[in-house]
């Protein structure tokens, strides 16, 4: 079976004859390109801090693969289905995350919004008697989170520390409760 098809010349019209497989062929390939175009759909991140607008990155894998990734606020593309969202607070010293399961549906958009609850931590070394370097150990549990300089204030997540002092061959240690919004200062007197 044959299709005409008519197309528009220079000055006169036309025919050109067309098989019913070839314009088969080519409204499936037009379908295919559409219909993947249709199975992404699109993922929103949002991040605060202690209730307040931060800043955060953002990245997603599916099946076991990284699919997207960059700063919250900005709008991903993903393939639709099922993915594993993990949302990084910037600017503090423990480097906190927290993971999102978002089902994301074609052509539309999954708002992931996460808040992650913080303190700021200052611990300053004091002494008559002796002189030199001190440094600042911040664990939680048997963890090493970081270090901080005498007098440098940092955010932390909110939760249990303790703060190892070291200064000229002595050590002190200070359990530290940090709530939500808190700001703890911490005196190490040698």
């Amino acid at each position: 079976m044959r299709i005409l098809i008519q197309t528009v010349g220079e000055a006169r019209a036309r025919f050109r004859r067309t098989s019913l497989p070839s314009l088969l062929i080519a409204a499936s390939l037009f379908f295919a390109v559409g219909g993947a175009q249709a199975q992404s759909g699109e993922i929103r991140c949002s991040v605060t801090e202690n209730s307040a607008p931060a800043r955060g990155t953002v990245s997603v894998t599916q099946n076991g693969k990284d699919v997207a990734a960059g700063s919250c606020g900005a709008i991903l593309s993903v393939p639709a289905g099922k993915c594993k969202v993990t949302v990084r607070l910037d600017g503090t010293v423990d480097n906190p995350s927290q993971v999102v399961d978002v089902e994301v549906r074609p052509g539309q958009t999954a708002p992931v919004t996460v808040d992650f609850k913080t303190g700021v931590l200052e611990v300053r070394i004091e002494s008559k008697a002796q002189s030199g370097t001190g440094l600042v150990t911040v664990n939680r549990g048997t963890q090493r989170i970081g270090t901080l300089g005498s007098g440098v204030a940092a955010r932390l997540s909110a939760g249990k520390y303790q703060v190892v002092v070291r200064l000229g061959g002595q050590e002190r240690r200070y359990d530290v409760d940090l709530r939500p919004g808190q700001r703890r200062l911490v005196r190490a007197q040698f």
